[in-house]
């Protein structure tokens, strides 16, 4: 089986994945901020799992990603999950620290985009994949979420202009919808979002897109979990 880098795979949708992907004997290299929760999710997952602590936005951490995939052979999949929200609660444009949105960049764009970089010449060689995950803030205007949204757009542009460029390579900028995750209750702090479906209903989607390989392009998963219309 092939190997897979996910960021951000030590919770929500990334460790999600990782542990579905890690069941059909995909190797998967895992990266994040929090070492000790890296190391508890590779435990749960078992000997597939493969962690490298650090954040995306360091070009460094990067390259050791790449590094440790490479060894492990046949990297086939990169899926750019780690996300920054930005400032909570969300502020209006006007109040909206520019350091804080330069961080953000850095890890939802520039981050992605590097890490793309470096794993490009054997995503080709193994006809691969590339998941970059985004919002639907990126494509409407909610209050609030001009910083976040604003990065995600930037990813899904980049993304479209990969696909263009990279046609040897599947590029899928892919929206999973509300998820409850931390990330998302730091977007409502003080609110219930226990209605909202956790990121395992999501797995499916993703699993569906390697299945299928359908052309390069934006991808919710509503449309491609069981019971969306045809």
């Amino acid at each position: 089986m092939a190997t897979a880098i996910i960021t951000g795979g030590s919770r929500g949708l990334g460790r999600a994945l990782a542990a579905d992907l890690a069941i059909d004997g995909w190797d998967v290299v895992l990266d994040g901020r929090d070492a000790e929760a890296l190391r508890l999710t590779a435990e749960a997952i078992g000997p597939h799992a493969h962690t490298v602590a650090g954040d995306v936005a360091d070009p460094v951490h990067r390259t050791a990603l790449v590094e440790r995939a490479t060894a492990l052979g046949r990297l086939a999949l990169v899926v750019n999950n780690a996300s920054d929200l930005g400032p909570s609660p969300l502020p209006r444009l006007r109040d909206l620290p520019l350091d804080a949105y330069e961080r953000l960049l850095c890890t939802n764009v520039v981050g992605a985009i590097g890490l793309i970089q470096l794993c490009l010449p054997q995503l080709v060689a193994a006809g691969g994949a590339i998941v970059n995950v985004t919002s639907d803030a990126a494509v409407e205007g909610y209050e609030g979420w001009g910083a976040y949204g604003s990065s995600k757009a930037a990813l899904e542009q980049a993304s479209h202009v990969l696909a263009a460029e990279e046609p040897g390579v599947r590029v899928w900028w892919f929206d999973p919808g509300d998820m409850r995750t931390a990330m998302h209750q730091d977007a409502f702090p003080g609110e219930d979002i226990s209605d909202r479906p956790p990121p395992e209903s999501v797995v499916p989607a993703v699993r569906r897109l390697l299945a299928e390989r359908p052309p390069s392009g934006r991808v919710r998963a509503a449309d491609l979990l069981p019971g969306a219309e045809p």
